[in-house]
């Protein structure tokens, strides 16, 4: 797996990851229900100092994240100024990015297996409407693992365009990456849905009954 844990020995590292997801909840509900600047800009400044300072992370883990998500900030901005005011953009831009970089301090001081495990705990009780927890905790680390090999294989595909004579601009730039970034995807969900049908991920679990008489 591609690396989303960066190991450190801070207090945010050793936090188990229920209270750290129930933190990331939280902080979620406080930006929308309290729709502020100076709650939202703080916010964002919290996460910033939790992460830098106390959790010891690398500057570049959170940049990338925000990286990652620019263009949607920038094109949210320009759609509120437009319709709205500059206010009402600044006010969506400041909540989402402090969103986004929680949740990357959460991934990157918590082990994905942590993660999952409490996952698998908090849909436990939907076992009695057929819910498999287990379904669940397998979705969200499969998730967790495509997300960065994504980003790698986008990565790759820009350099190979810049190796064979640079990149195009504008919208024929934007579909030279993203049609090739979504056959590659398709691609590798199909081998991974074959390699789960393989090994009986979709099977239906013997009922405890006839578990016991074998």
């Amino acid at each position: 797996m591609l690396a989303l844990y960066v190991p450190r020995a801070s207090p945010v590292h050793r936090t188990p990851a229920g209270w750290k997801l129930l933190a990331l909840a939280g902080l979620s509900v406080l930006v929308f229900a309290v729709p502020t600047l100076p709650v939202s800009g703080g916010a964002v400044a919290a996460v910033l100092l939790l992460g830098l300072a106390v959790a010891q992370l690398p500057a570049g883990v959170l940049l990338r994240q925000a990286r990652a998500v620019l263009w949607w900030l920038v094109g949210l901005f320009v759609l509120h100024a437009v319709l709205t005011d500059v206010l009402t953009g600044t006010l969506t831009v400041l909540r989402l990015l402090a969103l986004v970089l929680a949740a990357a301090v959460v991934t990157a001081t918590t082990r994905v297996t942590e993660m999952v495990a409490v996952i698998e705990r908090i849909c436990r009780p939907l076992e009695w409407v057929g819910v498999r927890p287990a379904r669940i905790g397998l979705v969200i680390a499969m998730a967790l693992r495509f997300i960065p090999l994504i980003a790698e294989r986008a990565d790759r595909i820009r350099e190979a365009q810049a190796a064979r004579g640079g990149l195009p601009r504008g919208l024929r730039g934007l579909a030279t990456t993203v049609v090739p970034l979504l056959v590659q995807v398709l691609q590798m969900a199909h081998t991974t849905a074959e390699a789960l049908d393989a090994r009986g991920a979709d099977d239906e679990p013997l009922p405890r009954r006839r578990r016991r008489d074998r």
